[in-house]
Order: structure tokens, then sequence, then C-alpha cells
């Protein structure tokens, strides 16, 4: 998941240029030659048909390729451009050039893509979309007609994927909508210095059991560092945060088995709403909403001493907290097993160039680019052949203290149990996480009125 649409600069060294200034200049090379050899077999074929009343010879008609330029529009961080992926895809295609449309906040993304898919902004959709997985129940229901099947794209083996990922994304009737990009196994990020000045134990095996198997004991650590907490920090970031990690190691969710929200009987989610609650009443949550600026600047400023993180979550923490971050964060296991996050890639049908853009959907989420992902952003792959990948078993991640990455989220996604999701798991859970748990935090809001709020505000906004 990518979080930025721009081009990073890239530093040559005093000798030349880089490698990757080079591969540039070589692509680019290759798009001008093509455009010039449009050019010259149109002069050379002046006298008899681009100056005649016959058919004009286009590049294709000559044998020379159009240039194609595929968008892809995604949230949060996808990790493509910074895996170089873009950049090699185009480097083997020299026929396709790739853009990048990228929003952070994932509920605004989407709002903004169904507004696309239903007309009411003219803006046109990309050639490829990203997926939520709390939306795709949404894009293989109702929207289903809005989305290409890709069962027999090139490159497309529904089997590649584990298999409960690849069945997220298929409709009713068997049409695969969307390619799986990552999974979201949970653990807890931490911050060893902020630990430490508040006496608690900074080792991550030692940290992992301060709270194993039970997220009543994350709670009960979070009071013991606000008795000795370090000035302006906080245990944890969000009481929304906080609520997804403990929903997402429910096996009872938003919905049913049947798509239907259940929220309001669901024993998961009343168990996430207490311990949030509880948290953000002793004082334990920073009142933040992620994935905003000002999250963002919480986490640079070192705000707050944990992030329940999905395995996606390292590669945002690692570009918000900057470099001044590297080595004191590191990663235990979380209490319970359980998936946040992980997305898909679909290819519209308003796409003009459905081929391409499923070409390039399917290489992107291969096992060999999955690896690569992880390897950079760490997002764990969907793909069960990439999970077994050396470059995702053996793992370590330098910027959290060279902690076994692989090994941790891999040992969690192999016990996550899948809960069903429905259409309206987005909006319910985006309701209750950042308006009303957002409400007790910073208004000190009552709780019982601030679900109420929350139920009329989801009712509405299923049409109920």
């Amino acid at each position: 998941m990518s979080d930025s649409g721009s081009a990073r600069a890239v530093i040559a060294p005093a000798g030349g240029p880089s490698a990757a200034s080079r591969t540039a200049d070589r692509r680019s090379h290759r798009r001008r030659m093509l455009r010039s050899a449009a050019a010259l077999g149109c002069a050379g074929l002046a006298l008899t048909a681009c100056s005649s009343g016959g058919t004009p010879v286009t590049p294709a008609a000559s044998g020379i390729q159009e240039t194609i330029t595929l968008k892809v529009g995604t949230f949060g961080s996808f990790g493509y451009r910074e895996a170089g992926l873009f950049a090699e895809y185009m480097d083997r295609h020299p026929e396709i050039v790739i853009t990048e449309e990228a929003t952070q906040d994932g509920k605004e993304y989407w709002n903004d893509l169904t507004s696309r898919l239903s007309g009411q902004n003219p803006k046109p959709v990309a050639d490829i979309q990203a997926v939520e997985v709390g939306y795709i129940a949404e894009a293989t229901g109702a929207l289903a007609d809005k989305f290409t099947d890709l069962r027999s794209a090139t490159g497309v083996q529904a089997s590649a994927w584990l298999p409960w990922k690849s069945a997220q994304a298929t409709t009713p009737d068997g049409a695969l909508l969307g390619l799986g990009t990552d999974t979201g196994p949970m653990a807890v990020c931490y911050r060893k210095d902020l630990f430490k000045k508040a006496g608690l134990p900074s080792d991550r095996d030692a940290v992992g059991r301060l709270w194993a198997g039970d997220w009543s004991k994350f709670i009960d650590v979070g009071r013991r560092y606000k008795a000795h907490a370090p000035a302006k920090t906080t245990f944890t970031d969000s009481a929304g945060g906080l609520f997804n990690a403990v929903l997402s190691s429910e096996s009872e969710q938003l919905s049913d088995a049947r798509g239907h929200l259940v929220y309001q009987d669901s024993a998961g989610v009343q168990k996430a709403w207490d311990l949030s609650v509880s948290a953000a009443r002793a004082g334990l949550t920073g009142g933040l909403q992620q994935f905003t600026a000002q999250w963002n600047d919480a986490l640079y400023l070192s705000g707050f001493a944990t992030i329940v993180c999905p395995s996606w979550m390292t590669g945002v923490i690692s570009k918000y907290a900057g470099d001044r971050g590297e080595g004191l964060w590191d990663i235990a296991p979380a209490p319970a097993a359980g998936n946040w996050g992980g997305a898909f890639l679909a290819v519209p049908k308003a796409s003009r160039h459905q081929k391409e853009a499923a070409a390039l959907a399917a290489w992107l989420t291969a096992p060999e680019q999955q690896a690569k992902v992880f390897a950079k952003t760490g997002n764990l792959p969907s793909a069960g052949a990439a999970l077994q990948l050396p470059a995702v078993q053996d793992a370590t991640n330098p910027y959290f203290n060279n902690a076994p990455t692989g090994r941790i989220y891999a040992a969690a996604a192999r016990t996550i149990r899948p809960a069903p999701i429905g259409p309206l798991d987005g909006t319910a859970k985006a309701v209750i996480t950042d308006t009303a748990l957002l409400d007790v935090e910073r208004n000190g809001t009552d709780p019982r009125k601030a679900w109420n709020s929350a139920v009329k505000l989801i009712t509405e906004k299923a049409g109920g």
C-alpha cells in the first residue's frame, strides 16, 4: 500500500549517475525511440498512405507499439513505488507508463472511489483500484457489476493466494474481482526507550509475555506505564486502533455469515468496545485518529509508546516516525492473533485498458513481487508461496531493532481465524472508531451516549 504518489528523489554519487537514474534514462530513451519511430514511419510513407486519402498508417499498423498509461489508485502504503516495482515493470514493458493516485486515509479513498463508480463524481476511475478488506464484500456485492472478472486474466491463478483470501474477493457466482495484495496479522510495535523510562521490560520476548493471551493484560500494562510515563506521552495511540485490534482477534465481529450487520449483538464488538472505552477513560490513549496529520506528527514527536501494528503498519511507522525513531521501536507478539487489514487490486470495467491493467495487477500480486514489497515495507504476502520464501521467513527489520518480522508475522498468520465480512463492515467500523470512540476520548462523552449515536449513524448510512 503506497502512501505517496510522488517519486522520491535519487541522489547520485559523485562518480556519476545512480543506477536508478540510468534505468530511468534507458526507459525514457526507449519511449522516445517509439515515438520517433512512429513519426519516421509516417514520414517514410508520406507519398503513400500518410498523404493519400486512404487509411492512415498508425503505429500499431506499422508494428510499432503505442504508449499506454495505466493509473493505479491506492491508499495507505502499498509499497509498489518504494520497492521499485513500478519502475521494474515499465523497464520490462517500455510501452507501459504507470502513474499512481494515492490517498492516505482508507475511508476517504473508498468514499471517493464509490462516488466515481456511481457517476456522482465525474472524475474517472483508475485502471487499477485498490480495495481494502473491510470494503471487499461491498465490491463483490452491490458493486460487482463495476469490476472485471479476473479469473482468466494473464498471470492469474486463484489457487496462488491463501484460500480464505481469494474467497473474500469472489462473488457468489464465482467471479474473482480482486487479487490479494497483503494480509494484516497483528503484533504490537512499541518504543523500547519509553518502556525503559516507565520501568517496564524492553526486551521483545519479555514484553510479549506481559500481555500474552489476553487483551485485558495489555490494558493492565498500560496502567503500569501511565504510573511512570515520560512527559507528554500516552501508552497507546488511539482507542480506535485498540478497538480494531481486539475485534480483529475475535471470531464474531460486525457481520454474520450472510453479510448482515450484527454488531449490536456481537460478543466480539462488545469486548472490543468495553476494553477501548476502559483504556480511553483511564487516560491510556492519545485521543488521535489514525492516519491523520496529527497522528503522523505524534509518531514523529514520540507521543505514544505502543501501536497495535499489523505487518503493513511497520512501513507507515518508519515513514512518519522518521530517522529519529530508527532503532527505538521494536515489535512483540500481540496478546491474541488476528487479521487487521489487507487489500486487493481490482480492475474497473470503466478502464480503457482492462487487459493491460489486469496483467499489471497480476504481476504486482505475484509471490515474487509480494516478497519484495514485504522486504521494503513489511506488508505480509497473501500468496501462499510467498510466505514460504526465505525473503519472508528470514526477514528482519533494522528500523525496529532488527526484529524478526518474518517469523513474528508468519506465526501470527498461521493462527488467524477469519471472520465473516459484510458489505457494511467498513462503514460500521469507521463510525465506531472515528466518531464514537473519538468522542469518548476527546470530549469525555458518556460511552452509552456515544454508542447510541453510533448506532443511529450506522443505521442512517446503511439506509435503514
